[in-house]
């Protein structure tokens, strides 16, 4: 069985986007889609605890992080569930997406569909800061715009 998602990102500013999400059975998430109006560079890209934007990208709450580890890299062994490390906006201020992540799932006890995707002002530094911010969020900085992953056809 293949299970799909969809995100809508807007931002404040003129920072939008849409992701797709993909899992068939048990096997790794594939995530597609683009970013506009970003900055060139890296952008921290995390899934977000609430599927809340009342009070815009800030209500969406922390990382998703179910087993209570500290902030890392995606290839990191112990991480939070929402770490997905950094997109990259090329001089056109668009960022491609194309990762497969074999934690975040869109099944089961601790699936992402109902929380937000957020795209953040800078570049994840991964956990490896040397701070306590760094354990907890990337010093990723502001976040630009935000989405609830919702059930896609």
């Amino acid at each position: 069985m293949v299970v799909k998602a969809v995100c809508v990102l807007k931002g404040a500013g003129d920072t939008s986007g849409t992701v797709y999400f993909e899992q068939e059975g048990d096997s790794a998430v594939k995530l597609t889609g683009e970013i506009k109006g970003l900055a060139p560079g890296l952008h921290g890209f995390h899934v977000h605890a609430f599927g809340d934007n009342t009070n815009g990208c800030v209500s969406a709450g922390p990382h998703f992080n179910p087993h209570g580890k500290d902030h890392a890299g995606p290839n990191d062994a112990q991480r939070h569930v929402g770490d997905l490390g950094n997109v990259t906006a090329t001089d056109d201020k668009v960022a491609k997406i194309d990762i497969t992540d074999k934690i975040i799932t869109l099944t089961g006890q601790h699936s992402i569909i109902g929380r937000t995707m957020v795209i953040h002002e800078k570049a994840d530094d991964l956990g490896k800061g040397g701070n306590d911010e760094s354990l907890k969020t990337g010093n990723a900085g502001a976040r630009l715009a935000c989405g609830v992953i919702g059930i896609a056809q």
